[in-house]
């Protein structure tokens, strides 16, 4: 399910099917795209979605049980679109480890307040089981890539440790995706030239200096 921080808020008389989940998952996206994930409390989530105090206990332990479901949501998504991108490796490795860094930076784009509360939750990610294994489903997608690359081209004999290049594509993506696109709150960086046009260079100048592409 993907959520909207643009959905009317919703009324009492919403929630007689069974839906005040969602619609308090719906308010706290809201709340993360006008505050960031640390700046509101579980009350103003109830007070968000037209319901008493009380009520979100009915779904979620604490807020931060309601940010980590959010957050859980977004990886499941997240992980989706990378595997996607990644297409088996298709057409090179290379290549489509490329399209996984511009499918990161469209899901930050498009999901900003989800992005939010995946890589901000303002807790450890340990802290939520499910959570902790829906990022590192999301990681698994880059380090799969790059383990891929890393085979398919090797320099001098030499095999770049796959880890470390799936750390440092990543590193990369959130990078960019941090100073330049996501952001819950609007607010962004300006540069001249885009998103998309700086990971792809950034990407390139990287594999490069593994010998992973031929300059």
């Amino acid at each position: 399910m993907r959520f909207s921080t643009d959905t009317p808020r919703p009324t009492r008389d919403s929630y007689h099917h069974g839906n005040l989940r969602e619609a308090l998952m719906e308010a706290a996206l809201r709340l993360i795209a006008e505050r960031g994930p640390g700046g509101f409390s579980f009350a103003e989530v109830a007070r968000a979605a037209g319901v008493s105090p009380a009520a979100p206990y009915r779904h979620f332990r604490d807020r931060n049980a309601l940010i980590a479901e959010i957050a859980r949501l977004g990886y499941e998504r997240f992980a989706q679109e990378l595997e996607r991108a990644w297409a088996d490796g298709r057409p090179d490795p290379v290549r489509a480890i490329e399209t996984v860094g511009r499918a990161y930076l469209g899901f930050a784009r498009r999901e900003p307040a989800a992005y939010a509360a995946m890589f901000e939750p303002g807790f450890p990610l340990e802290e939520d089981p499910h959570l902790l294994q829906a990022s590192e489903r999301a990681f698994g997608v880059l380090r799969k890539a790059a383990e891929l690359a890393c085979d398919s081209h090797r320099s001098q004999g030499v095999r770049p440790p796959p880890l470390m290049v799936a750390l440092h594509i990543w590193a990369l993506c959130h990078g960019i995706a941090a100073l330049f696109i996501g952001r819950a709150d609007g607010n962004r960086r300006r540069m001249p030239m885009t998103p998309e046009e700086l990971l792809e260079a950034g990407v390139l100048i990287y594999l490069q200096s593994l010998g992973l592409v031929k300059v």
